[in-house]
């Protein structure tokens, strides 16, 4: 059975728990939920396991706060032998608007600390990741508290429907691949 390796960014604690740079965490959850699973709170990560079409995805939300997501990343692509091809990271991204979705193969870390974290540790940018637009509507110097603040009542509408379209990326580039992920999602 093919594994695949899910890193999903945020933070923990109650304080962060429905911030934007959360998204990866909230996305996670829907994963769980949609395999009907938990996580369990395992070494650097709260870890789960969902099996969609015969392959097994390895679903963490690292423990270790944005700026050492790396460290976790590295620990289960180990533990679980998982190659970079099959490793997906979900973040935030201020440089797209709320809700879009895009999907890609490799990129800059774009001045995200999780991803910065995660290129160190890998020793380049040529992994997938699935960036989810939480927009830029904050003024200049404010973008820490932006990330880290709450969704407004207008995102809240249809936070819930761009998540689950989230979950459903990855599980189409665990089964169909890379490539047809991105024809068949991003744009949309």
């Amino acid at each position: 059975m093919s594994k695949f390796l899910i890193v999903c960014l945020g933070n923990i604690g109650s304080e962060y728990e429905n911030t934007r740079h959360n998204i990866g965490f909230k996305v996670a959850d829907e994963l769980a939920f949609a395999g009907q699973t938990q996580f369990v709170q395992d070494r650097l990560a709260f870890r789960c396991e969902v099996k969609v079409k015969g392959k097994l995805m390895i679903i963490i939300k690292p423990t270790t706060y944005m700026n050492l997501s790396g460290k976790a990343l590295n620990y289960w692509m180990q533990a679980e032998k998982i190659s970079a091809e099959n490793i997906l990271v979900v973040t935030d991204d201020i440089s797209l608007p709320f809700g879009s979705l895009r999907i890609k193969p490799k990129g800059s870390d774009g001045g995200h600390n999780g991803l910065k974290s995660i290129q160190e540790t890998l020793g380049n940018d040529i992994y997938a990741r699935l960036r989810f637009g939480v927009g830029s509507n904050f003024a200049k110097g404010k973008q820490v508290e932006y990330v880290l603040g709450v969704w407004n009542t207008e995102e809240q509408q249809t936070l819930q429907e761009r998540i689950k379209i989230a979950a459903e990326m990855i599980k189409s580039f665990c089964t169909i691949g890379l490539q047809l992920t991105m024809t068949q999602f991003n744009n949309k």
